[in-house]
């Protein structure tokens, strides 16, 4: 099977999955489990296969190595495939949530220079104007060529991913092969030990990074990776059972909503023997493990610089309920800009880390360490532990939302003249997008409508607070610290 090599050895994810094609053909690669019919399973040889042929017929509608293309797919085989695809062609994948509305798909598509996007005929108005759609079914290859793989440099881009960031619009993130490898071969070498004996598990969108680490994890660990439409809590165990689960990850409201489930006589009746999670509530964990039978463990990540901090299985059982975060990778180095027994922001270093952010100066200093906008402590054991943020970010459910992107967008309502968004705690979701407007004569109904016209549902503000004013800095910005005191207040 596919030996996790390292970066310094060169190896790009066409280079895995051609080795694990050869080495094991036969072996299921992937099962995507929908809704209203039968999972569909693929082998390695099949899955290089297809990505061959896709590779083919893009070339064929004119992608080059170095184009950007748009995905905007949901938990289908076809996601991971044209992924795959454009990773043999040299081509950089800019994934599109299928949430995204106006506003969200303008900024991505004009941003990254997107001409082509593969998504289904339901998304084509959205898309239509700012790139060509072309549907799955209609990517195919002349049966009678091969696929031929050229020599590919592991630094080559195979992601432009946007996220929040710490401030503004979000940004793309340029991942290549590299970045890739050191966070799937991380998880072969480190907690959770994956082998080729594991049954991954992932239930967030394709999207995001979390299942797209998934699949080169399984991949390089010569793994089954299954893969759900979405989370649904009341039906997530069973999936579990079905498919007889080694191992998953999770993040955010996930173990939440799990626990709100009624308990079941086959809570325990499952093979999962470890559980990856970021922001595992405290209060809940032990409640998690003695519900579930299996250890729950913190993993701290991010988009720009992978996989990065992780509770180990030797420390686990000293750290539940800690909300300890755990200590960095191997691979990666961290320091805080603060003295000893203060919280300062988390610096990051290490390989495998984004090259930067597409259009913009690079975020790292001269000496190659990433600033993440959060602010964290060390205990005694040179532990870490999350103590807030300086970055104006919201994080609901998992989702990154920039503050000034909502803005914006009221802001470009006729009747609002001043419009601030924070983050307020929510028991459920972590946090919830609270807007506090002046506008005069505009209702929240009003303003729910149009957010939700051009943005993400997960984006749009659940929280009104109309004003007649706000509090404003010397600058005439609003003072956010003021709403965020009053916040606080409220809640104690």
């Amino acid at each position: 099977m596919a030996e996790w090599v390292g970066s310094a050895g060169g190896t790009t994810l066409v280079d895995l999955l051609d080795r694990a094609a050869a080495d094991t053909p036969d072996r299921p690669a992937w099962t995507v489990d929908l809704p209203g019919s039968s999972p569909t399973t693929l082998t390695f040889a099949e899955v290089a296969r297809r990505t061959g042929e896709l590779a083919s017929a893009l070339r064929a509608r004119g992608v080059a190595q170095g184009d950007r293309v748009g995905v905007m797919l949901g938990n289908t085989v076809e996601f991971p495939l044209t992924w795959l695809a454009l990773a043999r062609l040299g081509a950089a994948m800019v994934p599109l949530n299928t949430r995204y509305r106006s506003d969200d798909v303008a900024h991505l598509l004009t941003d990254a220079g997107v001409r082509l996007v593969v998504a289904r005929s339901e998304h084509e108005a959205l898309l239509s104007s700012y790139a060509e759609v072309v549907g799955p079914d209609a990517l195919v290859a002349d049966p009678g060529q091969a696929w031929v793989q050229e020599p590919l440099d592991p630094r080559t881009v195979v992601n432009v991913q946007y996220t929040s960031g710490t401030t503004g619009r979000p940004k793309g993130c340029l991942l290549d092969h590299t970045y890739w490898t050191t966070l799937g071969g991380s998880m072969l070498t480190e907690h959770p030990h994956l082998g080729p004996d594991d049954v991954l598990l992932t239930a967030q969108p394709f999207s995001y990074v979390d299942p797209q680490w998934n699949v080169v994890a399984a991949l390089m660990a010569g793994a089954h990776l299954v893969v759900l439409d979405g989370f649904h809590p009341s039906t997530f165990w069973a999936k579990v059972r079905e498919h007889r689960v080694t191992y998953f990850y999770c993040l955010a409201s996930m173990p939440v909503l799990l626990l709100k489930m009624p308990p079941d006589p086959a809570d325990r009746d499952h093979r999962v023997r470890a559980i990856q999670c970021s922001a595992i509530p405290p209060a809940l964990h032990a409640q998690l493990e003695e519900r579930w039978g299996a250890p729950w463990s913190e993993a701290f990540g991010m988009t720009e610089t992978g996989a990065d901090i992780r509770v180990s299985a030797e420390e686990h059982d000293e750290l539940v309920g800690s909300g300890c975060l755990g200590r960095p990778a191997a691979h990666r180095e961290a320091r805080l800009d603060a003295g000893d027994n203060e919280a300062g922001q988390l610096w990051l270093r290490g390989p495998g880390m984004m090259q930067g952010y597409l259009g913009h100066p690079s975020p790292f200093d001269e000496d190659g360490w990433f600033p993440t906008g959060d602010l964290a402590r060390t205990d005694a054991q040179g532990r870490l532990y999350l103590a807030g943020r300086l970055k104006d970010m919201i994080r609901r459910s998992g989702e990154n939302i920039a503050a000034v992107e909502v803005e914006e967008v009221l802001l470009a309502h006729p009747a609002v003249r001043l419009a601030a968004v924070i983050g307020v705690p929510d028991e459920v979701r972590g946090e919830e997008v609270a807007a506090y407007v002046v506008a005069p004569g505009a209702t929240p109904e009003e303003l729910t409508a149009w957010c939700a016209e051009r943005l993400a549902p997960f984006k749009v503000p659940s929280v009104w607070r109309l004003r007649d004013e706000l509090p404003l800095t010397a600058s005439h910005r609003v003072e956010k610290a003021a709403l965020r005191r009053e916040v606080s207040g409220a809640a104690s």
